[in-house]
């Protein structure tokens, strides 16, 4: 059987701080872009943008197209595979009207026979 010798180390409060990196700097990439030289703007500037550049966007694409705007703010709203089922819900409900009307007209033009 092998002997495995575990050695613990204690820090103070004092020292703890000092000798443990407490910035998760380990977990970042060192690609990461840095968001310190990046400008923000304001919600009213964005829209303002939106607006001056909507017909330069690409109406589909996988990225940067009005098609992605779509999906990622339905993603972020929620509830669109609800609505998705809702709507089917609701053609098939409209569907099977016109068919009753349909029979229902047909059985006034024979003078109301079934």
């Amino acid at each position: 059987m092998a002997i495995v010798d575990l050695n613990k180390k204690e820090y103070t409060k004092n020292q703890y701080s000092k000798v443990i990196d407490t910035t998760f700097s380990q977990l970042t990439n060192s690609s990461t872009v840095q968001f310190e030289n990046v400008p923000v703007i304001s919600v009213e500037e964005f829209f303002s943008n939106y607006q001056e550049i909507f017909f330069r966007i690409p109406k589909f694409g996988d990225v940067n197209s009005h098609e992605y705007l779509l999906k990622t703010s339905q993603e972020y709203i929620g509830d669109s595979e609800q609505n998705d089922d809702t709507i089917q819900a609701l053609i098939e409900e409209i569907t099977e009207l016109r068919q009753e009307n349909l029979e229902l007209n047909k059985q006034l033009a024979n003078g109301g026979n079934s």
